[in-house]
């Protein structure tokens, strides 16, 4: 008996142990969410990839509707149209995935995306999307295939006496301070040997007279800047002039601009035209990533 009673007071008796320490898997999901709303896009995306709670969290609409545009149905509907592109089923977080790439419109002459850690807007006009003095006239200018453009091909000026490009673009542009960049090179780029190549042989006369820039917009905004092209061989964004979107109320704004060099007493030529971008002034120094 004793034998007995020694071997079951013997047992390992469970006792209670400490309390598990608390996660951030047990915060409820609307205090994880308004913590997320403070972080940039980014940020919110490699928190959602620790945990379940964080993943649910993070798709709450009113986090994304923080980051979108105030207008963005605005600008929806001027790149997409009619398309059937954002499905009824879309949340917030889905929109702006989808408005942070690369979208064509227009033709395929433009491209506008959201910056993806600001969610400020951007845009690209191609080549094809500007007016050219001479663009057909091949003894002036030609298209040249790349893999250097976004578009996949751009203008190359072998000579000529009177240089103008102007372009246009009416866009719902959300209120803020834009800058306007015209993307250009001094000579033709090849590949030899696997190498990049650039041929300098037809650029002439830009050190002679500076190239113009004009910016006008509907609202009144003038910008004028003058410099001269002397770098070859690398693609360099030139600063043509800034406007600002004031009024959240008006559906869009119609900017005009330009790059002249129309001194007749001279040729020019050996010029890379690839693309204008508008691009938010406060996000300038990400140019050199661009």
């Amino acid at each position: 008996m004793g034998l007995s009673f020694s071997f079951l007071g013997s047992e390992d008796i469970p006792t209670a142990g400490p309390p598990p320490v608390p996660g951030l898997g047990d915060l409820p999901e609307s205090c994880v969410a308004s913590v997320l709303v403070y972080l940039d896009p980014p940020q919110i995306c490699k928190l959602a990839m620790l945990n379940r709670a964080l993943s649910r969290a993070s798709s709450a609409d009113f986090i994304w509707e923080s980051k979108l545009p105030s207008n963005y149905e605005d600008i929806i509907q001027r790149v997409f149209g009619k398309n059937d592109v954002f499905s009824k089923d879309f949340c917030k977080r889905d929109i702006y995935s989808r408005l942070c790439r690369l979208n064509s419109f227009d033709g395929g002459t433009k491209k506008v995306w959201l910056n993806k850690t600001t969610g400020k807007t951007c845009m690209l006009i191609s080549s094809n999307g500007l007016s050219i003095t001479g663009i057909d006239d091949r003894r002036y200018w030609s298209r040249i295939p790349t893999e250097e453009s976004r578009f996949r091909s751009i203008a190359y000026l072998q000579q000529i006496w009177w240089f103008e490009v102007d372009g246009e673009i009416e866009f719902p542009f959300p209120a803020g301070s834009y800058s306007l960049f015209f993307r250009l090179q001094l000579g033709r780029a090849h590949k030899r040997f696997g190498r990049r190549v650039c041929n300098s042989e037809h650029v002439h006369g830009w050190d002679k007279k500076p190239v113009q820039f004009q910016i006008s917009t509907s609202d009144g905004q003038k910008a004028t800047k003058q410099c001269y092209l002397k770098e070859h061989g690398r693609w360099i964004h030139y600063h043509a002039g800034d406007f600002v979107v004031t009024n959240k109320n008006c559906k869009s704004i119609k900017v005009k601009f330009s790059m002249t060099q129309i001194d007749c007493t001279h040729t020019k030529g050996g010029l890379c035209v690839d693309s204008v971008l508008v691009y938010p002034t406060e996000c300038r120094e990400r140019l050199q990533r661009f």
